[in-house]
Formats: structure tokens, C-alpha cells, sequence
């Protein structure tokens, strides 16, 4: 089959590779017939994600027709049309019963799961996402094997096109955990730094929930534009306005928003400092963003973090945090959890998750896809790859 393998930094392609089998009895084949290129893959394009190995295929944003399922599959069955979510649970571990999927216990067999208590331990095993978590082969492939098939795929009706769905298989998810993780309800305020895929489906997420004034921060121009035509959010550019934080709170009659979401991660541009101890890998990832969240937020708000963070955190400003008496909510997401619910508001109309659609290509021209939307060019948003 065809598949978008790792090369090195900057440098992926398609290569011809192996057909997957069925490894496992609840294991499926599923024959792709939509894929995107998310946020995250740039981290893995830039070389930023540890435990990567020439020839791996990467994709975690996938579904498709399943081809073949093993003796113990029960909740699909060949012909099904399915999306698979991102994070690959079991279902049945402490977490996973308290539909904590992202921390399963059970699926990472990989170096992550060897982990001593004094480092971050990879909790799931996400596919495409180097061997740190998991080593399971990505979706950016005409095939793909899915373990754990009793727990992950949601049969799709033919109804909705896989556009309205495929992001269901991460950034709408992500989108939606994060806000409601910063607790968004009717009329609330909310402050989202970063206008990708992610930020963008967060705000949508918003609206449906019922935030009344979303502030967007930005660099990019187009992507402001987007989403202040699409989700009716205010645009804030960084590269016009230096402390977007100040602007937000002078907006809000010098309180701040009740909460902010930091959609940027640890790729965020930081001060010269930062950019140094980076370089030196002193540490893992620029603060920036976070201190314009917790300068954004009102005392006693919410910073929700949805953005991907690695390592150390150069001037975190806790002290900052602490006397404004602000809740922290993060990490991986637990996809399978909302992922029927919001398969529910796409059917119904309140979610248009395809709309951040900005380029279709065939899976052939998934490396030039990814140096599109690694540059930005021609106001790249979103990638989908078809086999």
C-alpha cells in the first residue's frame, strides 16, 4: 500500500509499504477514504517529537470503510463506515472506566511506558505519533490496522459526508474537552490564543455552548479573518497589538475574561531567553502563550491548555496564577467520550467542523500538503488527504 512515511525533520514521503494484518482479535483493517494533516504532525515535521524512526506513517486524524475484523470484534463489522479517534484506549482499565481515555494504562507498550516517576510518562497510545507513544502505524495510508476496534470507531451514517465528520477523530474533540474545560456556558467571555484548526474549533464549541464575547489571538492575518467571519470572534494580531493580554483586559472593564484557552502549545514564539535555552534544550517549550492566558484571565477564571506542551516551562509566572486564584485544566483528549454527542450536533446542524477545510489533495501529495501548511501558503487552514 501507499503511506506518508517519516524521513527526518522536514522531510516526508510516500513510500510503498507492507498491507497491515490483523494482530490482535479486536483489531480491524480499514480501507482510508479521508485523512487531514493536524497541528500536531507539524511537531513531528519539525523534528520536535522524540521517539521517531525513519519510515514510520504518521496520521491520527482518519476513518474509512472497514475492510476486515477479527474474531473478537463486536461494534463493527466489515462494510461499516467509521471515524477512529486518535487516542487508542482499552476500555476496561482504572481510567478508561471513568471514561478517562487518554490515560489508559494499557495500550502504550512503548519506551514511554518504561518511564521512571521523575518524567512525564506517555499515558494512551495515540496513532502516528513515534514510539514514544506507541509505535502504532499513523492513517496518512490507503490502509491502517486499528487495535482496541471494540472501543475506538463510530459508525457513521451515510447521511453526513466524511468532511462533516472526519475531525471527530481529533480537533473537534479536542476543541469541544478544551472549552469545557474552561467552563464556557451561556454568556460567558473566553480568550482563545491560537486561530488553527484547533483554536477554530473551539470557538465553535463555544457558540454552541453559549459565549456571548470570544476574543481570538493571532498572528497570522487570514486566520483571524476566518474566524471572525465564521465563529464571530474578536481578532487580536500580536504582530500589531505586543500584549493582546492588555487589550483583552482593557475590553473587559480591567477584570479580564472568565477563561482562556491556549490553542498554541509549545511551538509558541518566545522572548530571545526562551529562544536560547530552547535552542540549548534547556527546556522543552516557550511560556509565552500561558502568560498571556493567565495576564488575560479574571481572578478566580480558567486556563484550559489543549495546546501540546514538552518539558521545562522558562518564566511559568505561578506567583501570578496563584493571587489571581486561577483553575488549570489540560491534557491529551478523551476522544471517545464526546465523540457520539458531538456526531449528535454535526446531525442536527450546530457544529460545521468542515468549514475549516481550506485544501483537498490526493495522499500522493501529502508532502507537499505538509509544506504547505507548515508555511502557511496560499492561507492554508486545514489539509484533508484522500488515498
Amino acid at each position: 500500500m501507499k503511506a506518508l512515511t517519516y524521513q527526518g525533520s522536514r522531510n516526508v514521503s510516500v513510500q510503498s509499504v507492507p498491507d497491515p494484518i490483523l494482530v490482535a482479535a479486536d483489531d480491524i483493517i480499514l480501507r482510508v477514504t479521508a485523512t487531514a494533516i493536524c497541528g500536531s504532525d507539524l511537531h513531528i515535521y519539525h523534528g520536535r517529537i522524540p521517539g521517531m524512526r525513519d519510515g514510520d506513517i504518521l496520521g491520527h486524524e482518519f476513518m474509512g470503510i472497514v475492510e476486515e475484523a477479527g474474531t473478537g470484534v463486536t461494534r463493527v463489522k466489515p462494510g461499516d463506515r467509521v471515524v477512529v479517534p486518535f487516542v487508542i484506549a482499552c476500555g476496561m482499565c482504572f481510567h478508561c472506566l471513568l471514561r478517562e481515555y487518554a490515560a489508559c494504562e494499557t495500550t502504550n507498550s512503548g519506551p514511554g511506558a518504561a518511564m521512571n516517576s521523575k518524567t512525564i510518562r506517555p499515558p494512551a497510545a495515540l496513532f502516528g505519533y513515534s514510539h514514544l507513544y506507541g509505535g502504532v502505524p499513523g492513517g496518512q495510508a490507503e490502509l491502517v490496522r486499528v487495535p482496541q476496534a471494540n472501543v475506538g470507531p463510530l459508525v457513521i451514517p451515510d447521511v453526513l459526508s466524511d468532511e462533516q465528520v472526519l475531525f471527530l477523530s481529533d480537533i473537534l474533540p479536542t476543541g469541544y474537552q478544551a472549552v469545557l474545560n474552561a467552563g464556557v456556558q451561556l454568556g460567558s467571555t473566553l480568550a482563545i490564543f491560537g486561530a488553527g484548526p484547533v483554536g477554530c474549533m473551539a470557538a465553535a464549541c463555544a457558540r454552541m455552548l453559549g459565549a456571548e464575547t470570544i476574543f481570538m489571538v493571532d498572528h497570522n492575518a487570514y486566520r483571524l479573518e476566518f474566524a471572525r467571519d465564521t465563529y464571530g470572534v474578536l481578532p487580536i494580531n500580536f504582530d500589531h497589538e505586543d500584549d493582546p493580554a492588555a487589550t483583552i483586559i482593557e475590553s473587559t472593564h480591567g477584570r479580564g475574561v472568565d477563561a482562556s484557552i491556549d490553542a498554541v502549545g509549545f511551538e509558541a514564539k518566545g522572548s530571545a531567553t526562551e529562544t536560547l535555552l530552547t535552542s540549548l534544550k534547556l527546556e522543552g517549550s516557550s511560556g509565552k502563550a500561558l502568560r498571556q492566558c493567565i495576564a488575560a484571565t479574571r481572578r478566580g477564571g480558567t486556563v484550559s491548555v489543549p495546546g501540546v506542551y514538552a518539558g521545562f516551562i522558562h518564566a511559568f509566572l505561578f506567583g501570578d496564577a496563584f493571587d489571581k486564584g486561577l483553575t488549570f485544566r489540560m491534557g491529551q483528549t478523551h476522544v471517545q467520550r464526546y465523540m457520539p454527542e458531538l456526531l449528535e450536533a454535526i446531525g442536527n446542524g450546530l457544529l460545521q467542523p468542515e468549514l475549516i477545510i481550506s485544501h483537498r489533495m490526493k495522499l500522493d501529495d501529502a508532502a507537499k500538503g505538509y509544506a504547505m501548511f507548515d508555511a502557511r501558503m496560499d492561507e492554508c487552514r486545514k489539509v484533508v488527504l484522500t488515498p
